[in-house]
């Protein structure tokens, strides 16, 4: 059977606060046919825990926002 994940490293994107939080360079196993991203617990508790400590980021970036309406 031909495997259809592998391994990769992927931008994760979460709104919180009503605010955006992009983190770069996430490990991530990501299917070829359908390109869901699947993360390790202890990936998910890493990214909450920088979005927590509020430390200062590496960069920020302007993005617009626009309604479908």
């Amino acid at each position: 059977m031909k495997e259809t994940m592998y391994d990769t490293k992927v931008t994760y994107t979460l709104e919180r606060g009503g605010k955006f939080f992009i983190v770069e360079n996430v490990p991530a196993r990501v299917c070829r046919e359908t390109g869901e991203q699947y993360f390790a617990p202890e990936t998910v508790e890493h990214i909450q825990s920088i979005i927590k400590s509020r430390k200062r980021p590496d960069k920020v970036i302007e993005t617009p926002v626009f309604n479908y309406a």
